[in-house]
C-alpha cells in the first residue's frame, strides 16, 4: 500500500494526514490522545433496543480546567476513532491542547465502541440494533456530564458523520454550545445518500459469505465491491480527470495499480455488520427526526442557537454543496463557506496540504470569533 493510501485509510479508519515525508519529518511530534472508555448500563436505544452495557471509547487531549469551560468536542467520522482530527490538532493548527481540552468520541459501531463485532449475545452480530446519530449524542453528553461535569462546550467540531453529529448536538442540545464547525456534512440524509450507501450495503451483502450477518470469515469479495463503490465517491470527478492521484502515488503508478490498490486494501481489517450498523446510522439521519419537531428539518434547524461555521467540499459527491445550500438559509447564525478543492469529500479533513490550510485558518479564526468571509 503507498504511503497516501495507508493515510487516506487513515481518515476513514483513523485519521487523515497529508503533508510530504519530508514536512512530516521536519515538523513537531504529534500530539497524542489518551485513550478512555464510558460505559453505560442499560442503555435505552431510539429503536427501543436496551443495551445491557454500552461502551463508548474516546480519546482526550490536553487537560479540563477548573471552570470546565475549556472544552471542545470532535465526534468521529465513519469507522474512525480518536485519532481522527489530527489535522486540526496541535503546533500551527486551530486546536491547541496546551490550552484547550480536546475529547475525540467515537461512533458505535466503529468496533470499538459497542458494535456488531463486539457485543455479546443477544446483540452480537447483525442483531445489534441501529443505532441512530441521536443515540450516539445522547451517550456522549451523558458521558461527558457524569464522568467530567462538563456542562457546556465551546464548541462541536465534526467532519462528515462528525458534521451530522454536531448539527444534532446543537438541536439536541442547543445551550450546551457556542458554536459548531461542519465540514464534509449535513444535517440531514438526502435521497441520493441514502440510495449511494444501499447499494454498499447490497455490495457486502450480496456475497453468498455474508450470510445474512452471521459469517464465519468476513465476506471479501462483497467487501472488494464496497471498496470499489466508496472510491468511486471520494473523489471528485476533476480529481480523476486531472489525474490528482499521481501527486501522491509513486513514478510510474498506473491507474490500473490505483485502482486494484483501492478495491483490496481500502479498508484494512474491517468487519462487515460493522460496515453496515454505521451506514444505517448515517441514512436514518435528519435532525428534523428530533422530539419536538415532527419530521420538520427547516425547524429543527431554525431552532439552532449556536454560530454555525458550516463548510461543505465545493466538489463533494456524499454531501453535495447544493444540499449545504439548501439548509444554511435555514439556521439563524450560520456562515457557509464552501472549501474551494478538487479533493471531493475528503478536502474536509485536510486531503491536501491547501485543504487543511484552509480549514484551519478559517475555523481558528472562527472561534476566535473573527469574520470568515
Amino acid at each position: 500500500m503507498t504511503k497516501f493510501r495507508r493515510k487516506l485509510a487513515f481518515l476513514l479508519l483513523l485519521s487523515i494526514a497529508t503533508l510530504t515525508a519530508a514536512q512530516n519529518a521536519a515538523a513537531p511530534a504529534e500530539p497524542q490522545p489518551t485513550q478512555h472508555v464510558f460505559v453505560i448500563h442499560n442503555f435505552k436505544t431510539e429503536s427501543g433496543v436496551v443495551l445491557p452495557e454500552a461502551n463508548i471509547v474516546y480519546g482526550t487531549y490536553g487537560q479540563l480546567d477548573a471552570a470546565r469551560d475549556n472544552a471542545i468536542l470532535l465526534p468521529s467520522h465513519y469507522m474512525a476513532e480518536m485519532h481522527g482530527y489530527s489535522w486540526l490538532i496541535g503546533p500551527g493548527h486551530a486546536l491547541d491542547p496546551n490550552r484547550l481540552f480536546l475529547i475525540t468520541s467515537e461512533l458505535f459501531g466503529n468496533g470499538r465502541s459497542s458494535s456488531p463485532s463486539n457485543t455479546p449475545e443477544p446483540f452480537h452480530g447483525p442483531r445489534f440494533p441501529v443505532t441512530t446519530i441521536r443515540d450516539n449524542v445522547n451517550a456522549v453528553h451523558q458521558m461527558l456530564v457524569e464522568q467530567y461535569g462538563i456542562q457546556h462546550l465551546q464548541a462541536v467540531i465534526g467532519f462528515s458523520m462528525g458534521a451530522q453529529q454536531a448539527f444534532q448536538w446543537a438541536v439536541s442540545y442547543p445551550a450546551y454550545m457556542d458554536r459548531i464547525v461542519a465540514t464534509s456534512g449535513t444535517a440531514k440524509t438526502y435521497g441520493h445518500g441514502i440510495v449511494r450507501n444501499e447499494s454498499l450495503i447490497n455490495a457486502i451483502q450480496s456475497d453468498p459469505a455474508f450470510n445474512n450477518g452471521d459469517y464465519t470469515a468476513q465476506p471479501e469479495k462483497g467487501i472488494e465491491s464496497f471498496n470499489l463503490i466508496w472510491t468511486a465517491w471520494l473523489f471528485s470527478q476533476p480529481w480523476w480527470h486531472q489525474e490528482l492521484w499521481k501527486t501522491t502515488e509513486k513514478p510510474g503508478t498506473t491507474l490500473p495499480q490505483v485502482i486494484e490498490e483501492y478495491r483490496t486494501h481500502f479498508i484494512d481489517h474491517p468487519d462487515a455488520n460493522n460496515l453496515i450498523l454505521q451506514l444505517r446510522t448515517w441514512d436514518s439521519q435528519d435532525v428534523g427526526a428530533t422530539p419536538g419537531f415532527n419530521g420538520d428539518t427547516e425547524k429543527a434547524l431554525g431552532s439552532i442557537a449556536a454560530q454555525v461555521l458550516y463548510m461543505p467540499s465545493a466538489t463533494d459527491l456524499y454531501f453535495p454543496v447544493t444540499d449545504a445550500q439548501t439548509e444554511a438559509p435555514h439556521i439563524p447564525h450560520c456562515t457557509l463557506l464552501p472549501i474551494p478543492s478538487l479533493w471531493g469529500h475528503p478536502a474536509g479533513a485536510g486531503a491536501s496540504p491547501a485543504d487543511e490550510k484552509f480549514l484551519n485558518d478559517h475555523i481558528a479564526a472562527f472561534l476566535r470569533g473573527e469574520s470568515t468571509l
